[in-house]
Order: C-alpha cells, then structure tokens, then sequence
C-alpha cells in the first residue's frame, strides 16, 4: 500500500453519514432546485469505484500499468473475492456492460446456471409448498458458477495486459493477508452460526471467535485456488483439482453440481439493451438481466413529467418514480427470465405505445392498488449483497459490471481446500409461481427452475452517453432494490443536477409492485413529504440502509469524479 500511495490518489467518499443527513436537509429547504455539493474524487484520466479501497486501489494500479478499463475489470474483480468474501467472489456470476472509446458496446452474462440435475419443484415439500431455507443456505442452494469463465472471456477479447498479471494482486492479498475494516469485522462474526451450521468442514479461514477493525485475514486455499487459474485458466477451475474439490463438497453435503456441470459452463456475449431519456443514450443488460428492461421502461415512464421543476423531495416526484417502479415491477414478475428457456417480449416491453398505455392509470393524486396493475399481455408463447464496480480508463473505455453471490457469503458454504464461498443463487428462480423469493420477488412460470438455465437477475449495469461520449458508469448491489438505484441515480445527475458523490450519498426509496408498499431509508424523505404520500394513498416502511452505488461521472471539462457510496466501505481511486 506505500507504494500505491505514492502512485494513487484514493480516497473514501467526501460525504460522511452525518455530513449527507446535513447536505440533504439544505435539499429538503430548498423547492428550486438542488443546492452546490461536495464533489468525490476527482482524476484527470482513469477511474475505479469499488466496494473496497483495496480493490480500486488495484485496478487503478493495472491502467497506470498500461492496462485499459477490462484488464482493470479483471484484476479489480479478483481482488473482490479476497477482500469483500461476502459479495465478491469466484464462486458466483455477474453481469458486464462495456462501451470502447470508438463507441462500439458489448454485455457479457457470466451469470450462474442451474445443475443438471434441478428441477421445478426440488425445493417444494410433499404439498407442493416451499421448504423454507432450502434455496437460500447450504448446498443445495448453489448455482453453477460462471465468475472465472467470465473474467477469461472479457480477457481473451478485449485484455491488454497478461492474464497473470491481473490475478496476482489477489493472488498476493490472499497469501499475506489484509486488515479488516469495522464493517467486515462485524458482518464476520455475524457469518460465525451459520459457517458451523452449514459447512462439512470448518473453513478455518473464516472462522474465529471474535474479528475485530485491524485484525489480519489470510486465505492460503483461496491462494492456491487463485494459482492453479493463473497457471491453467479455464481447467484451473472448472477441471482438474479445484473442481474435484467443489465436487467433494458437493456429495459431503447433497448438493447437485457436478463435474459435467461444471465442464459445460460457458458465458454469453450479448447485444446491450439501449434506449433515450432526455437526449441521453442509456446502455444497459439485457435478459436474463431484468435490470436493462425495468430501467428502461421507468425512464421512458418518466420522462413526460418534468422532473426537473421538481425537486428531488418533492411529493410529485417519488409518487411518480415509485409508480413507474410499481409498473415495471409487474412485468418483471410476468415476463423475464432466461431468453434461452423463455421468449422475453423485449420489443414489446419496450415499445412507447406500451407504455403509454401503462400510465394511462396513472394519476398525480393517487397511489394505485398493486394487485390492480397486471402485467401486458403479448402474443408471445436477487441478495442485496451483490457488488458492483464502475471503471473508466485514460483511453476513455467504459466497464459497468454486477457481480453477486445473491446473499450475504452467498450459500455460506466454503468449498472445502478451496477458501472460496458458493453461491446461493437458486434462489432467484421462481420456487412456485406467486411465492415470493428472500427479497419478496414475486414470480411466475418464466422464471421457474429448469436445468442448465440462468435465473433471472436484478442486476443492472448501466453506461450513459450523452452527445456520443461516455457520460456515467453506474451499478449498485441491493437485490431488487438495484434497479431503482441506479433509476434514482440517473435521474439525480440528469434532472436534478447533483454531483456523482451527492447521488450515491443521497436516500433511497423503492417500491417493487408486491409487497404493495413504499420502502424507504431513515431519513429518505421530509416529514412534510411523507404525509402528502400517504394522503395519497401510499403505505410507507421504512428500513436499513440499501444498495452500495458507485458511480462516476465525466465533468464538463473532461475531468472524472468517483462516486463511492458512503453506507459501505467503497472507495475511488485513479489517476
């Protein structure tokens, strides 16, 4: 790190708690608009926002290196599944979204896969009801994962620097060790029952009576495991030791991948859903992303209202957004899923007349009922603990990329020898249609379970153009809540005028059609707000912060400034 000192400009976010409670109360007194806020950092020629100072630190490093923003990618998101175990990860799958500076764009799913031997109703018990936990913690709740068959993808087409040179980082913060931060700390020793619970061997790695701020965490397995895919690539993992190893684990705890699963893995290269809002270009997932899809539609949802006359607290502009929201939420139950199992109606979802149509319901003065709002019909037959990393290299290369485990250490089973955690994304299909998932997602036949196929995510990393240039890379992690995030983000830079740092740092909201309520963060909204929402007839939770946005955004001058979110422990880095 003294080196990465000398070299780097990292920095934690600007805005404190504290400071963002005070920034937003000038907001809330202000009804003309936005006031000045403080910036993120700001760079001159590259950007990396991450989850971890560390991990930025070192894609930020790989460009000044020579490395362009996939190179940066790569290492950053190895560098992850080291210092951020609980989202992180080489034990499960992501999105990517890339714009290169001569405007071409491209979206690779590396997304986990259902095992061969899965079936539509294998979390159900005798009546045909869901087995609670069953797809959340343990083996069984694994997906087969796509993080290592991804990240040589992104490299053997669009990679600069040596493949070696992009996973050593981790391969070295693994092997000596890293400090914790007081957020990792306490999300460990709260990990401590449920390691012992549904481990077949004790991941020693992990395990101790008591993490503390500054205690050292070393991985030499996940090091090894690291090792073999520098030395062997594809075979390090999905072949050869490392797979006998997820195999073992497997059979010692009745999971279901097996050597063929993994052997078959393969990531998709897929076109980039794009549309317009307010003259600027949105580049976004497609399916089995749902993100792409949603965000879209809300956007085109919104933009016949002018958002910015109002101000962002406004009671007309979260009435708006969390109708918009209700809708798009409606059809995600209905109609996504993986397009290789099912036919998404993509043209159909997003064509203007459709959803003129969706808002013909609509009215400034009244929530709707949610179990009113059905989906279109065609004539066609997520864990808030995901992770997200924005880059922008000095060639002007963008990376947008989603990776996930689902919840938090995903399945919570360590692959014994290995150091690394499984996923528990099965839990993102639909168990039976109408039950809601962990994060209360309502689902149908769509996204029912089915071998070899990919659940549908909220994921949604996104790149916005405006004038043909690169403008914003945005992400965030937060289940369901992730699309609204990054909703609530582009509308905070492009309509309300606020910094990168402000956006991120600003309260959220998210309503997700069912459950029939708006969520809210403490402090999300004036008193004032509040009561005018209820009048109009929304029912209001509030709850725990969500979502871990980080953002960047091009300056007027050409400039970069990082937006890391201050409710996690996120960073900017460059140069």
């Amino acid at each position: 790190m003294h080196i990465l000192k000398r070299v780097f400009v990292l920095t934690k976010p600007l805005l404190t708690k504290e400071s963002t409670y005070f920034f937003l109360l000038l907001i809330f007194l202000s009804c003309n608009g936005p006031v000045p806020l403080q910036r993120g950092l700001v760079t001159d020629k590259a950007m990396v926002v991450s989850a971890h100072p560390l991990a930025s630190a070192i894609g930020s490093e790989i460009m000044q290196k020579g490395g362009n923003a996939i190179d940066a990618a790569i290492a950053v998101e190895f560098a992850l599944a080291v210092v951020y175990p609980r989202a992180g990860n080489i034990g499960g799958g992501g999105f990517m979204v890339l714009r290169m500076n001569d405007g071409s764009m491209d979206a690779l799913d590396y997304r986990e896969r259902a095992p061969a031997r899965a079936s539509a109703d294998m979390y159900l018990d005798s009546l045909g009801q869901p087995v609670p936990g069953l797809s959340f913690k343990g083996h069984l709740a694994a997906g087969v994962p796509g993080t290592i068959a991804g990240m040589l993808a992104a490299h053997e087409k669009y990679g600069t620097l040596p493949f070696s040179q992009l996973i050593q980082p981790a391969i070295n913060l693994a092997k000596g060790g890293f400090e914790l931060t007081q957020k990792e700390a306490k999300k460990l020793n709260a990990l401590q029952k449920d390691l012992s619970e549904f481990n077949t061997v004790a991941p020693e790695s992990f395990m101790k009576m008591s993490w503390h701020k500054g205690d050292s965490i070393a991985n030499p397995d996940l090091s090894e495991t690291l090792k073999r895919i520098r030395d062997h690539g594809r075979d390090g993992f999905y072949s050869g030791r490392t797979a006998a190893l997820i195999v073992e684990e497997m059979k010692r705890g009745n999971g279901i991948i097996s050597y063929e699963d993994l052997k078959n893995y393969r990531p998709i290269w897929r076109r980039p859903l794009t549309g317009m809002y307010r003259g600027y270009k949105i580049i976004s997932m497609p399916p089995p992303s749902s993100g792409g899809i949603a965000l879209l539609q809300m956007l085109n949802m919104i933009e016949d209202y002018p958002l910015g006359e109002w101000h962002k607290y406004d009671s007309r502009t979260v009435h708006l957004i969390a109708e918009v929201e209700r809708r798009a939420f409606s059809d995600r139950a209905t109609h996504l899923g993986d397009p290789e199992y099912h036919p998404v109606p993509v043209k159909e979802l997003l064509d203007p007349k459709y959803l003129e149509e969706r808002m013909l319901s609509f009215s400034l003065d009244e929530a709707a009922v949610s179990t009113a709002i059905t989906a279109g019909n065609f004539s066609l037959v997520e864990s808030e603990e995901t992770t997200h990393y924005s880059i922008i290299d000095p060639m002007g290369n963008a990376v947008s990329a989603t990776t996930t485990l689902n919840g938090s250490y995903g399945s919570k089973v360590v692959v014994a020898g290995a150091g690394f955690l499984l996923n528990n994304e099965m839990d993102d299909f639909s168990m039976k249609p109408g039950v809601p998932n962990a994060y209360g997602l309502v689902g149908g036949t769509a996204n029912a379970i089915a071998p070899g196929k990919r659940m549908l995510s909220s994921m949604t990393p996104t790149i916005v153009e405006k004038e043909g240039q690169v403008h914003m890379v945005v992400g965030s992690p937060g289940g369901s809540t992730i699309i609204t995030s990054v909703l609530q983000n582009i509308l905070n830079v492009i309509d309300h005028g606020y910094t990168m740092q402000a956006s991120v740092s600003a309260r959220r909201y998210h309503h997700q059609w069912l459950p029939d309520y708006l969520q809210m963060e403490s402090n999300a909204l004036p008193d004032s707000t509040m009561v005018l929402l209820e009048a109009k007839g929304h029912q209001i939770k509030k709850r725990s912060d969500y979502g871990r946005v980080e953002g960047i955004l091009v300056l007027a001058d050409g400039r970069l400034e990082g937006g890391a979110d201050p409710r996690g422990d996120d960073a900017a880095a460059g140069f």
